[in-house]
Parts: C-alpha cells; structure tokens; sequence
C-alpha cells in the first residue's frame, strides 16, 4: 500500500456499521497526526428487539398457494440509518467548512453502504476509500496503519 497523503484538518473516517470515529490531521502531510475528534455509535440490539414476530404469508389471489414473505433483517436496516446518518453528519462537515478533504476507511460492506447516502459535496470532498476494517483499533494504531 501507498502512503496516503493527508493534508492539515483533513478528516479520516473510520467506520463500520455500528460505530465511526471521526480523526482529524492536526499535523501536515510529513508528519501527520491523527486526533480523534468524534466517536459515533450506536445500540446493535438483538433482533427480537427490533423486529416484530415470524415472518408473514401471503395468499395467492389464485388458487390455494401461500408464499412466506421473508423477514426483514434488522441489523442490517439499522446499519443501513446508521452509516446515511453518518454520511449526513459529513455533509454538513464540508458545507459548514469544518473540514474540506476527507477519507473513508471501512469495511467493503459498509462502504458499500455508506457510498448512496454521500452528497455531491461529500463525493467533491472525497480524496479516497480504503476497504479495511480498523474502527476496533486504538487511534495510533490506526494512524501506523494508514500512514506507514
């Protein structure tokens, strides 16, 4: 891998579908430093809480036949409403001017997520996407990672 190149208060996002830290680049591109400035996480509950009961049936207009509808998979929902509340938060990020540049770091699964609910301003923004999964490890630990 390349080193990235991060310049002063750009942010590096490290998520995946429960949980993002923010990092800002309180050094420059020779020597940078990543802080944490965020940390975004929610409640991953079973699925008997944030479901209803079995999975329905439908009966066919024709005939006899009954269809089973497939349940809805819960955790995957709200990994969905987690990561565009995420994209949300970084959109107002770049149109307020917290930060101008950003980097994504997560998961192909949830950068596969996160990726519809960017802006157009967050896509401008967008210096790259890296798929690792790195949200679990300490703050220098994934700055050695990134940066090495």
């Amino acid at each position: 891998m390349t080193k990235m190149k991060i310049d002063t208060g750009d942010w590096i996002v490290v998520c995946d579908g429960r949980k993002a830290l923010i990092l800002e680049n309180l050094g420059d591109k020779m020597f940078p430093n990543l802080h944490a400035k965020e940390v975004h996480e929610h409640a991953d509950l079973s699925t008997s809480a944030q479901g209803s009961d079995a999975p329905g049936s439908v009966h066919q207009s024709m005939g006899g036949g009954r269809s089973s509808i497939e349940q809805t998979d819960w955790h995957d929902e709200s990994e969905r409403v987690f990561l565009k509340t995420l994209a949300g938060r970084l959109d107002v990020a770049i149109t307020t001017g917290e930060t101008t540049a950003l980097t994504m770091v997560a998961s192909p699964r949830a950068l596969g997520m996160i990726r519809s609910g960017y802006s157009v301003a967050v896509r401008k923004a967008l210096r790259g996407e890296l798929d690792k999964d790195l949200v679990k490890m300490p703050v220098h630990e994934i700055e050695k990672q990134l940066l090495s």
